[in-house]
């Protein structure tokens, strides 16, 4: 499996500080959809049809999203999210939109992780990063993106600096 290890998001976003805009994660879920299931036993939520989802900027389009609450204390885990192509997008502190797209998304509040499968792109000013599964560490602008098998690269956009001021 090839890897393509980038300790920075400053190689995708060049100069741009990509902080995740801050307050995000103290902000209400919003969830929007055609249906919903509840199960009190393993402390999971399934909506399906349409389903929006909105946390501070932070917003998720998919098919069908999945959220996990800790049994403990309530709070959410994790929200998996499921497509032809479901959607990220989230403001920056900078006033910046990061964009995400794939087939399979799990976004883990506990540890600041996006995680993107299947025709996974991530992007910003036209910036962009493609692969089979990109891993994107919000907090901590850290990404990692890997292609599935030997014929299957990871594709990388860098627009020149003067092209985005």
């Amino acid at each position: 499996m090839k890897l393509s290890h980038l300790s920075l998001m400053a190689c995708l976003l060049l100069s741009s500080q990509a902080f995740a805009l801050s307050t995000d994660q103290d902000q209400p879920v919003y969830i929007d959809s055609d249906s919903q299931q509840l199960d009190m036993k393993s402390n999971k939520v399934t909506f399906e049809g349409d389903v929006k989802l909105k946390q501070g900027s932070i917003n998720i389009n998919a098919a069908k999203v999945i959220v996990t609450r800790n049994p403990n204390n309530g709070s959410i885990q994790r929200i998996d999210a499921y497509g032809n192509l479901a959607t990220f997008s989230q403001l920056t502190d900078d006033g910046k939109t990061l964009y995400g797209e794939a087939k399979e998304m799990r976004y883990s509040l506990a540890d600041d992780q996006l995680t993107m499968k299947k025709n996974a792109m991530l992007a910003q000013d036209d910036n962009t990063i493609r692969g089979a599964q990109i891993r994107y560490k919000i907090s901590q602008q850290k990404l990692m993106a890997d292609s599935q098998s030997k014929g299957d690269r990871v594709t990388t956009v860098l627009q020149p600096q003067a092209a985005q001021q």
